[in-house]
């Protein structure tokens, strides 16, 4: 094992609305983080650490994603989730996942277990069967709900949205995104944002780690997450300058949301141009911070 530093930002959404009260995703992040870091600090690779971080994210109901998610139209609950392990580019993702607790073990399941990159519907309901996947045995018991306070926030004509995410770097210079959502609130049935694309609601390769948050259709016009590395590797930016181009292309297009990201030397990033993002901090020095707004 190398004695390189570790860094991580996990996020719980880029709906945060000011005025709202967020001191308990705020510990709960703050938590997470701490976890983390003695994991990686044990040597646990990115992967399980983004993926782990995730699932407890999804699990907790305090975000729009996993059991805090809000149904479609129908009245049904379509997940999506994806992540991308950097080394390999080996990735996984599902969309429009339903019945099962956990949609980024299904996608990890698809990154392992299939040759395929995305399964969706009912395709994906059906793998998690078989792959013995956590299943949610009432849903009106098991969702929480968690963001309809974002949902039921003016202006009425955006698409209020949640996700949760997290980007590693471990101590063998490993990088891994995760991402997970419940989508967009009254969402059509079927619809697919960008959560489960990779380049657009993930990326993770030798260079970044990235995880998006916001109104995922303007994300996919962007290939908001890809896009960081691009300008990174391909045009010399730094991860400052390439996320907050990102952000900036978005909101060009009149979408909104944020970003997190960590590079290969442990740097971190987390723009946004909604009115807040919750998100917490592992800073390659080992300090943690945890915020919903500006600190």
């Amino acid at each position: 094992m190398t004695d390189r530093p570790v860094a991580l930002v996990l996020h719980g959404g880029a709906g945060a609305v000011k005025g709202r009260d967020y001191a308990r995703e705020i510990v709960h992040m703050r938590g997470l983080a701490e976890i983390a870091r003695t994991l990686l600090n044990e040597g646990a690779s990115a992967l399980d650490v983004a993926v782990d971080t995730v699932r407890e994210l999804e699990a907790s109901g305090l975000y729009v994603a996993g059991r805090g998610s809000s149904p479609n139209t129908d009245g049904d609950y379509e997940l999506d989730a994806a992540l991308m392990c950097g080394p390999d580019r080996l990735c996984g993702a599902v969309a429009a996942l339903q019945g099962f607790r956990s949609p980024i073990a299904a996608a990890r399941a698809v990154m392992e277990r299939t040759p395929h990159v995305m399964l969706a519907g009912d395709g994906a309901r059906r793998f998690a069967e078989a792959q013995g996947l956590e299943a949610i045995d009432d849903p009106e018991a098991w969702f929480t709900r968690a963001g309809q306070g974002e949902a039921n926030h003016p202006p009425t004509e955006r698409l209020r949205h949640g996700t949760v995410g997290c980007v590693v770097l471990d101590r063998e210079g490993r990088l891994a995104a995760a991402t997970s959502t419940g989508g967009v609130f009254g969402k059509l049935p079927g619809r697919v944002g960008d959560t489960p694309i990779i380049a657009a609601g993930a990326w993770a390769d030798e260079t970044v780690a990235v995880s998006s948050t916001g109104q995922g259709e303007f994300f996919v016009r962007t290939a908001a997450a890809a896009r960081v590395s691009f300008l990174m590797s391909l045009g010399g930016a730094s991860l400052e300058a390439a996320t907050q181009a990102a952000v900036a292309e978005v909101g060009a297009l009149g979408g909104d949301g944020g970003l997190i990201a960590v590079d290969r030397q442990g740097n971190v990033a987390c723009p946004y141009n909604s009115d807040g993002m919750k998100r917490a901090i592992l800073h390659a020095d080992g300090r943690i911070e945890a915020l919903a707004f500006e600190g």
